[in-house]
């Protein structure tokens, strides 16, 4: 049996396993799709590995529902920081999870919720093209967070179905390793509704990487793109809750958000 853990941030939600011994074989992608599964399994967006790491606290190995491998969840940082706190029994104020998209430090805020440092947006990466585009009739812009986003701004949140949308954006060939799609509708200067398709799972609750996407995108300068660069701070409001984001003095994307506890168990 296989004891494992339910968190969600903003319903975004993983089955976490502690694998420091390295009992669970991660390379069985079957095993881990089964897990997620709604119907047959546990059911998640994905799955976390708690591993050991030099150099960190901790390491997060991540899986997407599908069994692929993922550079990096935003929302499943947050949970597997709480899950470290409590598995470990620590009072740190601060934690240092390695990923692969390199080490991020987490900030335990005193009202519950975890401050990330995700790192600077990357615009220019061999996963898209450099400039923005249209695709499917809707202009997008690119950003790597870790991993690729494709994000375009509406006017009505509510004409886009994301399940049609989502998938054809995601496996354009032009993206050669596919791509998380989000769109948002301002509400108002510093107030965004955003509903997401994302890379390896499909339409989620919410994304932490799109949300940080999204701010980096809003607060850059290139044509298209709106200038909130003198806003403190932004919050994108998705189906599963808010998630709220702003910028440190050396430009990173600070992504602040809670991680909620769920159920734990065993499975064979």
């Amino acid at each position: 049996m296989t004891e494992f853990y339910k968190y969600h941030g903003t319903g975004n939600d993983f089955i976490i396993i502690d694998n420091r011994n390295y009992t669970f074989d991660t390379k069985d992608s079957e095993k881990i799709r089964s897990f997620c599964d709604r119907h047959f399994g546990i059911g998640a967006d994905g799955i976390i590995f708690l591993e050991n790491k030099d150099g960190a606290d901790c390491f997060m190995n991540y899986y997407n529902s599908d069994g692929t491998i993922a550079e990096m969840c935003g929302n499943g940082i947050r949970c597997l920081a709480k899950f470290f706190l409590e598995k470990t029994s620590s009072n740190l104020k601060e934690i240092s999870i390695d990923t692969r998209a390199g080490i991020k430090k987490i900030i335990c805020n005193g009202d519950g919720s975890f401050s990330v440092d995700m790192g600077l947006p990357i615009f220019s990466h061999t996963d898209f093209p450099n400039n923005f585009l249209e695709l499917e009739n809707y202009l997008f812009n690119f950003v790597s967070m870790g991993n690729p986003h494709a994000v375009a701004q509406i006017n009505n949140l509510e004409e886009i179905n994301i399940k049609t949308l989502g998938p054809k954006i995601e496996n354009n060939k032009i993206f050669p390793n596919k791509i998380n799609v989000e769109f948002i509708e301002k509400i108002n200067d510093t107030h965004f509704k955003v509903k997401v398709w994302e890379r390896g799972c499909g339409e989620t609750l919410s994304c932490g990487t799109g949300a940080c996407a999204i701010f980096a995108i809003l607060t850059s300068n290139p044509p298209a793109r709106q200038n909130l660069a003198e806003t403190k701070e932004i919050t994108l409001e998705f189906p599963g809750g808010k998630l709220f984001l702003s910028k440190n003095e050396k430009d990173h994307v600070i992504l602040r958000g809670p991680a909620t506890f769920v159920f734990k168990g065993e499975i064979n």
